[in-house]
């Protein structure tokens, strides 16, 4: 009876995640974890589950429901589908805005010159770039690298939310303006954003510069160091 008990608490966390069906096979654990915080009160994961395991599972369910996806246009000039990578139990999570010519050909995000300026970044914070999450809001890459079209997002941004609300961290850091922009629904300019915390649905989020943006404009990265020291101590607060 308490397998059949801890299936249903299963199948219904990923009900309330979106998922239809559950892929992948799960392993037990001696500790209860709490798997959603804030108004995620009534998905919590049952004791014979560890938290990490459970998002592993979603994310890549999640994974599985993209699929080969043809929802929008820009699927007819991409390479690959850039899903994001990382820790699925993080709690920090970087989001940017649209994967670039090399993130097209691996798949991979942040893994050009930005992406090399990012990770030396999170390095620099005191963690290794495995033990954060790093996605965007859209998953093919625009062509020429363009601002995404409003269609665009639309179609895309439900599976940013997903992931974050799979993710569940304590800090989001969205990179650059058209980040900042659909997270917070915002139309600020990100000169003026970054700095200052906002929230989305909860979660703490600070906007910052884009690393492409410090490629260009490599005077600005004290200021994206600053704002990297104000995450860590919210981070320490949160943790408290």
């Amino acid at each position: 009876m308490r397998i059949a008990h801890d299936i249903k608490i299963v199948l219904e966390f990923y009900d309330a995640l979106g998922f239809e069906r559950l892929p992948v096979t799960m392993h037990r654990s001696k500790r209860s974890t709490e798997i959603l915080r804030g108004n995620r009160k009534s998905t919590s994961a049952p004791q014979s589950f560890k938290a990490a395991e459970l998002k592993k599972a979603a994310l890549e369910a999640l994974r599985e429901e993209i699929g080969d996806c043809r929802r929008c246009k820009l699927s007819r000039k991409r390479q690959t589908i850039v899903f994001g990578e990382g820790n699925p139990d993080a709690d920090l999570m970087f989001i940017g805005e649209a994967p670039g010519r090399e993130e097209d050909l691996q798949g991979r995000p942040f893994v050009g010159d930005a992406g090399k300026l990012l990770t030396r970044l999170i390095e620099k914070m005191g963690f290794a770039r495995e033990e954060v999450y790093i996605g965007n809001i859209i998953k093919c890459r625009p062509p020429m690298n363009r601002d995404p079209e409003d269609d665009e997002v639309t179609t895309c941004v439900p599976f940013i939310t997903r992931q974050i609300e799979i993710i569940a961290p304590r800090v989001i850091v969205s990179l650059g303006r058209i980040s900042a922009h659909i997270l917070i629904n915002t139309k600020i300019p990100i000169s003026k954003l970054r700095g200052t915390f906002s929230a989305y649905k909860g979660i703490p989020l600070m906007p910052t510069f884009h690393p492409a943006y410090l490629l260009r404009n490599p005077k600005d990265k004290w200021l994206v160091w600053e704002d990297a020291q104000k995450i860590l101590a919210r981070l320490k607060e949160e943790r408290e």
